[in-house]
């Protein structure tokens, strides 16, 4: 099988997910936040029972910094246990 190298798999995750929450974020500054949560929420039968909160940019990128490197370390993670079970079976 293929090796996964870890820092890849973690920066391609980092991106992917810290891009995620940016939108995100960009849709709560925009005025967009509530109506998606409204529009998403109903499709997985689920009623809202939460409010957006205001746009704080302190809390947006605290948000994406978060999100990317907690991402890293499960991209991380998950390549490291491949290459175990890889290296295993």
């Amino acid at each position: 099988m293929v090796k996964l190298d870890k820092n890849k798999v973690g920066i391609t995750l980092a991106v992917f997910g810290g891009a995620a929450h940016a939108l995100w974020a960009i849709a709560v500054a925009v005025g967009l936040g509530q109506w998606f949560f409204d529009f998403i929420l109903p499709m997985h039968f689920l009623q809202n029972v939460y409010s957006v909160m205001a746009f704080n940019i302190t809390t947006a990128l605290m948000l994406v910094v978060m999100a990317t490197v907690c991402c890293f370390i499960m991209g991380w993670l998950f390549a490291a246990l491949w290459n175990f079970v890889d290296k295993k079976f």
